[in-house]
């Protein structure tokens, strides 16, 4: 791959420094210290322009606070929106484009225009031909913590030859251990990081089905043996890049129990979404007490819910839940519109 250079130039860019600042408020303009900011931008992004410019930036103080998710405790690192997750929206405008082009197709975590239901629909496609065939599913020992900052280093440098712009990512990178889980860039990192082994896996190993999401993978293939092999020289590998595969990976039959990837569980004649995700839609779809808020929260909540449901066998929970949930909206929405149409009328 031929390396690439002066791109610390394009980062600079003041028009570019703008752009990251409206990507990194999209979401969050109610945060006080961003509202503030939004105020009368203009200096602040000078500012930023000036530390890139004159290479002086320094990583700032991490907040860290423990998330618990789905049974598994994270600690998440959060920076400061300014200047760092500007410059992060920054870098990534003008590298993501270049490391994306490395990445295999079947890669789907923080790759835009890719995500969760962009790979269902690639599992869905082949799994109806794989009846009778075995899924090697396995995932990553504390993945993000455990990532080494010199091999990191050193597949940055495989494709960047910029040194300020390198100077820059070794400060990101030596900010903490690992690569925190929080950071903008972490995302591209940890798929930088795995792209020697989805290389490997792909090209070396000529694997035709496989399907990874951030530190998950899935392996399909007609015989069973060779996907405990397969693994032995998984283990193997990831070992050159100083991971460690976890455990409770798995060897199973594909039509018996189906593939528990990405939200969803795959058979070959039918698509399921995972019990928990159900579960966790349902405690959110119980709204007692009908408020505008509420109103507001129960309709994003039902139409995310249609949105994974959409990509599933899954009639019977329309019927059950999506449909009463928006009946009771619009119910609310016309009692509301008819109570301030009387008002006003009096």
């Amino acid at each position: 791959m031929k390396r690439k250079g002066n791109l610390y130039a394009e980062i600079c860019d003041p028009e570019n420094i703008k752009v990251a600042f409206e990507n990194a408020i999209r979401g969050k303009a109610g945060i006080r210290t961003i509202r503030e900011i939004s105020k009368n931008p203009d200096p602040y992004l000078q500012e930023i322009y000036s530390i890139l410019k004159e290479e002086r930036f320094v990583n700032g103080k991490y907040n860290t606070f423990l998330l618990t998710e789905r049974d598994k405790d994270r600690i998440i690192h959060s920076l400061p929106f300014f200047p760092d997750r500007i410059i992060h929206h920054a870098i990534v405008q003008v590298c993501g484009p270049i490391w994306v082009k490395s990445f295999i197709r079947d890669t789907y975590a923080s790759i835009p225009g890719r995500g969760i239901h962009d790979g269902v629909r690639r599992i869905k496609r082949i799994i109806p031909q794989c009846e009778g065939w075995y899924a090697l599913k396995c995932d990553i020992t504390k993945f993000y913590p455990s990532v080494d900052h010199d091999i990191l280093k050193s597949l940055l440098r495989k494709q960047i030859k910029d040194k300020p712009l390198l100077q820059l990512f070794d400060t990101i990178i030596d900010s903490a251990p690992g690569i925190p889980i929080g950071n903008y860039l972490s995302q591209y990192f940890g798929n930088i990081i795995l792209s020697p082994f989805d290389q490997w896996i792909k090209h070396k190993k000529k694997v035709k089905y496989y399907f990874r999401y951030c530190d998950d993978f899935v392996v399909i293939a007609k015989d069973k043996r060779y996907l405990h092999e397969l693994r032995i020289e998984i283990e193997a590998k990831l070992n050159e890049l100083k991971l460690r595969l976890k455990g409770n990976w798995q060897v199973f039959p594909v039509s018996d129990r189906g593939i528990d990837f990405l939200g969803y569980r795959f058979w070959p004649n039918k698509t399921l979404i995972r019990r928990t995700t159900i579960q966790r839609f349902k405690e959110r779809l119980k709204i007692k007490r009908m408020t505008l808020n509420e109103a507001i929260r129960l309709a994003h909540v039902t139409g995310s819910f249609k949105g994974w449901l959409r990509y599933a066998d899954s009639a019977r929970l329309i019927m059950k839940y999506v449909l009463p949930s928006k009946s009771r909206v619009k119910n609310y929405l016309r009692q509301l519109r008819r109570r301030l149409s009387q008002s006003t009328a009096s």
